[in-house]
């Protein structure tokens, strides 16, 4: 019990204050023994609401231990005018694109664009997933209407890189009829 009461009043008495943040976010470190070796515990305190979204980058790195040190008031401040730059760039280029598109005739807001043409995006691709060929709705009355002409025209449409390819050893296959510990490596 008295280990319990030394635990717990050293939580209070050994913590020191490492820095604050912009919204008046406490820091703390404490050092302490465990199972004979000393680690070093880090710790937020809030001011007001439990908002984790408020700990800053900087701040969340040190608390994880990905820094050794925590970050300086100098060092924050920087961080944060580089933060505005970058914030104040991003808001010109957007201009600059509005500009940009205003004067080729294509003014659109940003963010709101028109949805990709799939028609002629399929058009890039021949053939299906399958190595057939997709034919485009025609009202003509040349397409083959027997079997056997259709099969050798698929013949005809697959590249003769594809038709003379020796056997593989590894697997295909969809994986529907995968049994665990089925499987052995070709010899």
């Amino acid at each position: 019990m008295s280990r319990l009461w030394a635990r717990f009043s050293g939580i209070f008495s050994s913590r020191a204050l490492v820095g604050m943040d912009k919204t008046g976010n406490r820091y703390f470190a404490r050092t302490e023994e465990i199972d004979g070796v000393m680690k070093e515990k880090r710790w937020v305190v809030f001011k007001g609401e439990q908002d984790p979204t408020s700990i800053p980058v900087e701040w969340i790195c040190w608390l994880n231990g990905q820094r050794k040190k925590a970050p300086t008031p100098e060092e924050m401040a920087e961080l944060e005018a580089r933060r505005e730059r970058v914030k104040l760039n991003v808001a010109l280029l957007k201009k600059e694109e509005e500009e940009r598109k205003a004067k080729e005739g294509k003014a659109t807001s940003i963010g709101k664009t028109a949805g990709p043409d799939l028609k002629s995006f399929m058009r890039q691709f021949p053939t299906d997933s399958e190595g057939n060929k997709i034919e485009e709705a025609t009202d003509s009355k040349d397409a083959p209407s027997d079997k056997n002409s259709k099969e050798s025209q698929k013949q005809k449409e697959v590249p003769e890189y594809i038709r003379e390819q020796p056997e593989s050893s590894e697997p295909t296959g969809s994986g529907e009829s995968f049994r665990p510990g089925t499987w052995q490596p070709p010899t």
